[in-house]
């Protein structure tokens, strides 16, 4: 058995890898972090800001190295959690959840195990979250995790 876990550094996908150690202790769990060279780019084009093509691949080659960071740390939480897991680091080609979904189908994964929410913020509440549509096009079993709950 192989399980994918969507991993962004949010509280909410911390309690997704603790859940699957719970649930699945032992397995192998290949941790992903999945980052947007693109939006990155929109993010900045909109607003305003102008960065040279030399810039932008040095910003990118930062963001691909914190991004591979953030996934390792997701896998040592995984381990901690009882799962055998080995990171990875993906950019996105379209969108962050199509390449959830496309690194499952690589990997011929048996189960997606994402949390309910991320850092995804406005852009996830105009698009729609990543979870939901993993859930509805992955053609497989896809498991959402509540986060931790927020009392007070």
């Amino acid at each position: 058995m192989t399980i994918l876990i969507a991993y962004d550094g949010s509280d909410d996908a911390k309690a997704a890898i603790e859940f699957a150690g719970r649930m699945f202790p032992g397995e192998h769990a290949v941790v992903l972090t999945v980052w947007e060279r693109l939006a990155m780019t929109s993010a900045r084009a909109s607003a305003g800001l102008m960065v040279t093509i030399d810039q932008a691949g040095a910003e990118d080659e930062a963001i691909g190295q914190a991004m591979s960071e953030l996934a390792m740390q997701g896998a040592e939480l995984a381990r901690e959690a009882g799962l055998d897991a080995t990171p990875r680091c993906d950019v996105d080609s379209v969108a962050v959840w199509s390449t959830i979904v496309d690194v499952a189908e690589e990997l011929d994964a048996s189960l997606i195990v994402t949390g309910t929410r991320g850092l995804g913020g406005v852009r996830s509440l105009l698009l729609g979250s990543t979870s939901d549509r993993v859930l509805h096009h992955a053609h497989r079993p896809v498991l959402v995790v509540p986060g931790p709950r927020k009392d007070g």
